[in-house]
């Protein structure tokens, strides 16, 4: 195992460099290429997502809010809360607003990628629709660019495990219950590998009813830990309200600090925020394009509008949540306290010292409703790469290494998927940037279109 991380760690410096350089240098380039029409549309988004503008007879498999949810449940997680701790346990307050930025950007990637989704759907071999970075590089640059889509396809069948999910799940239930302690008289277990399985068969029990089964199981879940977890910061923050405002200039002030937050200088603290909000939103790594490319609309702008909802939530909102909490605290003046660890401390002192009792419940709805999502994405590589027959057999690999993933290192799962991460946004951010003229000439269209339709 140290061999395979010290491999990994030894590659991750030259894969975050260009993915430093495609999600920054790209995303700012989207935005200003936009005219940074889509933030200016944000109202309207919220409006499809409500279903006011959907029309059952329109092709797709679900609706925008499915859609949504759906890739929410699969980003909206783990990077979320022990994400953040990470960031923060390598980088010091400031990486928080690197990561602000970084989400910003990415919800105008988001916006053109999932427009492109749409713009170009093709039928699979079942008869189904399929919409993901596949299917617009091949079809939207054409068969010469096939390369980049197997590229791409073969980056996810790594980058689209659960492992971290579940490696962090796990280090959540062995530090609140501490089974070995508390249930000794059962007898020495390996509860790790327990934890591993048993979230295996529980993650098979839905990933294996398909598409529509995810979703429902998805929107059923997303609103409600967004919800649970939101109402424990309020409470916290409310106990502490006159920290929030010195906890948000920290992280300020901090981004800006280069000599104490990172030992890397400005460069090394401005790529670990996006290599943790790549980690939090996806935007640029092209998984969400695959659960809204299964939307039923067919305006591919409705959908690109929907989806810029995703970075704001799981990363703007969310992720701020966390960092604050972790702030007021203190629980990140702890140096040993990495990952979860760290979040698990800012609830229990914070929440009158059962917070870490209520967190292990919310993080058990976020790491099972990733675990949901999550496999869709690589049965859709597998798919792509072979038929989706054989496709569907992604599941039972990946139902494989979430019992591996409850007993690896963190290191090794943190380093393994930042790799995957940084090489699938090559190929996806290579295609969004050669076809975003494409979106432009769809985006005028629809915005003039709802300009004359409106009263």
């Amino acid at each position: 195992m140290e061999s395979i991380n010290a491999f990994l760690s030894s590659l991750i410096p030259y894969a975050e460099w260009a993915m430093l350089i495609m999600v920054v240098g790209g995303g700012l380039f989207l935005a200003f290429y936009s005219g940074f029409r889509p933030y200016r549309y944000f109202r309207h988004a919220i409006g499809i997502t409500a279903g006011k503008y959907d029309d059952p007879d329109d092709p797709g498999e679900v609706s925008h809010l499915q859609a949504l949810s759906s890739a929410v449940a699969a980003t909206v997680g783990l990077g979320n809360i022990s994400g953040v701790a990470i960031a923060i346990y390598m980088g010091g307050p400031g990486v928080i607003f690197w990561i602000w930025m970084t989400a910003i950007i990415g919800m105008c990637i988001k916006f053109y990628s999932c427009s492109l989704a749409i713009m170009y759907r093709h039928t699979d071999a079942s008869g189904n629709l399929q919409g993901g970075p596949m299917y617009y590089i091949t079809q939207g640059i054409g068969p010469r660019a096939r390369p980049l889509a197997v590229f791409f396809s073969i980056a996810g069948l790594v980058g689209f495990l659960g492992v971290f999910t579940v490696n962090q799940f796990t280090q959540t239930f062995m530090n609140v219950v501490d089974p070995d302690t508390t249930l000794a008289t059962l007898g020495e277990f390996n509860w790790k590998l327990i934890i591993g399985i048993v979230l295996s068969l529980v993650t098979s029990l839905v990933i294996f009813g398909g598409l529509q089964k995810i979703a429902r199981v998805a929107t059923a879940i997303v609103p409600f830990m967004v919800l649970l977890y939101f109402g424990a910061v309020v409470i916290i923050m409310a106990n502490n309200a006159g920290e929030i405002f010195p906890a948000l200039k920290l992280i300020i002030t901090e981004a800006f600090n280069f000599k104490t937050a990172f030992t890397g200088g400005f460069w090394g603290l401005v790529i670990l925020g996006v290599r943790r909000a790549v980690f939090s939103n996806e935007a640029g790594l092209g998984s969400a394009p695959m659960y809204h490319g299964q939307s039923k609309t067919k305006e591919p702008i409705q959908e690109g509008l929907v989806s810029m909802l995703g970075p704001f939530i799981d990363t703007i909102v969310v992720c701020t949540l966390t960092a604050v909490v972790i702030l007021l605290s203190g629980a990140y003046l702890e140096a040993e306290s990495n990952g979860i660890l760290m979040t698990l401390i800012a609830f229990e002192k914070s929440l009158f010292g059962y917070g870490d009792v209520l967190l292990m419940l919310v993080v058990a709805a976020f790491a099972l409703s990733t675990l949901f999502t999550y496999s869709y994405y690589g049965v859709k590589c597998l798919s792509f790469l072979t038929n989706p027959r054989i496709g569907n057999w992604f599941n039972y690999y990946y139902v494989a290494t979430i019992t591996f993933a409850a007993v690896a290192s963190v290191d090794l799962v943190i380093n393994l998927i930042d790799l995957a991460y940084a090489l699938m946004c090559i190929p996806n951010m290579i295609a969004v940037l050669y076809l975003a003229p494409r979106v432009n000439r769809e985006m005028k269209r629809y915005f003039t279109q709802l300009k004359h339709e409106r009263p």
